[in-house]
């Protein structure tokens, strides 16, 4: 496809989030709750597409096409998982709502060091969010890098596509805090579900409908549609994959910060129902998206560039695959931006920890650039199979679920066994990723949510609980959703 086009298409994407940015601004936000929290008054129908946009981003229509391009039918079963993972909003999303209105909390990481009563806490998991997350961010960044080079044979380099999606997410970010990004989020997500499955649709129409598209698959790539298939999808991979996944809404905070952000309960609701019913759609787009590319182009170096080969084919009309490839684009953007709002304030919040509150917001402003320009750096690496990588990133975060779940349901968890567990159990999955190992066949995310339990419990038996901040947390917590009928 011409670099013309693609062109074009980024201009008048550029163009109307900047307007819808700008837009969002209506004033400024002189405080960390109005900044990084759009002041708690989200509604739901926009907090559902934002958190939608913010969670299928690259990983989507370049990650998980490429999986089951790579492994078949299994990447299905892999992200339905996912989706039934999502149901802890349900149970953990009013407590994080209404401990966070009650106790003003900006992040998850502030919630955890007053739960446990201990600024190491809040330390130590904000530490950890950006080791894991900065990375993640780069994946983004580097989706948008090969799709823009996919689709104009590097007529677009790798680096000029990811220097573009550094600079946007920054302007987006930087414009007016949670309500530019939320509300350049819900333009997104509308425009990109609605693209995607029309080409879906469009290419499966011009191949001779389902059947055909089935029979083939059946037919050229027998057991894609079995797992495990092609044996890539072994039951070792499966759970490797699948296990940040289920925890991906509470562990990962860019994911959880929103549950601080809805204006009401009922929004919250809104905003689960909007998300289960957007990511369902998602997914079986994404899947045969991945499908379609291996009928037409089995033989790719990648399977990464099972999206881009597919939409600069003549299968899908020109103008259409620049209107997917600016959903798909809008959808990193989207990701990144919220890790950058998310991650420059935890920086703020938690580490450099001033009192001042307007000075909390300028460090917060300060931090955004630079944790983009360390995730441009790291995407320059340039490392293949998004989906696989995204997963990697987020088996980090598995390590701090024990905390949080001890947060609301047990009393007994104490700061060390929250430093414990969240150290070791971190600095063991980035062990096992540099190294590329496995023990027992397992992967990190398996290793580092046992040992990290192992030591929360553990740990906190030994050690002495904040009985008198525990008690003031939970029974508030309780209280309040017996109150609002949430339990």
């Amino acid at each position: 496809m011409s670099a013309t086009y693609i062109w074009w298409g980024v201009t008048l994407y550029t163009v109307a989030a900047g307007i819808v940015a700008l837009w969002s601004k209506r004033g400024k936000s002189r405080t960390m709750s109005g900044y990084f929290l759009g002041n708690r008054a989200m509604g739901g129908f926009v907090s559902a597409l934002s958190y939608s946009s913010t969670t299928y981003s690259a990983f989507m229509l370049v990650g998980l096409a490429g999986l089951t391009y790579q492994g078949g039918v299994g990447a299905l079963g892999f992200e339905l998982l996912y989706l039934c993972g999502v149901s802890l909003v349900a149970v953990f999303g009013p407590r994080f709502w209404l401990a966070g209105k009650r106790f003003g909390y900006i992040t998850p990481t502030e919630m955890l060091g007053d739960r446990y009563d201990s600024k190491a806490v809040s330390l130590v998991t904000a530490v950890f969010s950006c080791l894991f997350l900065i990375p993640y961010t780069a994946v983004q960044l580097a989706g948008v890098g090969y799709l823009l080079q996919g689709m104009t044979n590097d007529a677009i380099s790798f680096t000029t596509g990811t220097v573009l999606a550094t600079v946007l997410a920054i302007v987006f970010s930087l414009t007016a805090g949670l309500r530019s990004v939320a509300w350049t989020d819900a333009l997104q997500a509308v425009f990109m579900v609605v693209t995607a499955t029309s080409v879906v649709l469009v290419v499966i129409d011009s191949l001779g409908g389902f059947g055909s598209l089935f029979h083939a698959i059946q037919t050229e790539h027998p057991g894609m549609l079995t797992v495990p298939g092609n044996g890539y999808f072994s039951f070792s991979t499966f759970l490797g994959l699948t296990l940040p996944w289920i925890f991906f809404s509470i562990s990962n905070p860019q994911v959880s910060q929103r549950l601080f952000t809805v204006k009401s309960m009922k929004d919250l609701r809104h905003m689960l129902l909007g998300f289960l019913c957007f990511g369902f759609i998602y997914t079986l787009v994404a899947v045969l998206w991945g499908f379609l590319a291996l009928t037409q182009f089995p033989d790719l170096p990648t399977a990464d560039l099972a999206t881009p080969k597919l939409l600069a084919s003549s299968l899908v009309p020109t103008a259409l695959g620049v209107i997917v490839m600016i959903g798909i684009m809008a959808a990193a953007i989207s990701t990144v931006d919220s890790i950058l709002l998310t991650l420059s304030s935890v920086v703020a919040r938690d580490v450099y920890r001033r009192s001042d509150e307007a000075q909390q917001l300028l460090i917060g402003k300060i931090v955004i650039p630079i944790i983009a320009v360390l995730a441009f750096s790291f995407a320059q690496l340039e490392l293949n199979l998004i989906a696989v990588l995204s997963v990697s990133a987020s088996a980090g975060l598995l390590v701090m679920v024990p905390a949080i779940v001890g947060a609301f349901f047990w009393k007994r968890g104490t700061a060390a066994g929250v430093i414990a567990s969240t150290t070791v159990g971190g600095l063991l999955v980035i062990v096992l990723e540099l190294f590329q190992l496995k023990w027992l066949g397992q992967g990190s995310g398996v290793w580092g949510l046992t040992v990290s339990l192992v030591l929360y419990v553990g740990v906190s038996l030994l050690t002495r609980a904040p009985e008198e901040k525990a008690a003031a947390f939970l029974s508030y917590v309780r209280k309040a959703l017996r109150e609002k009928g949430a339990v």
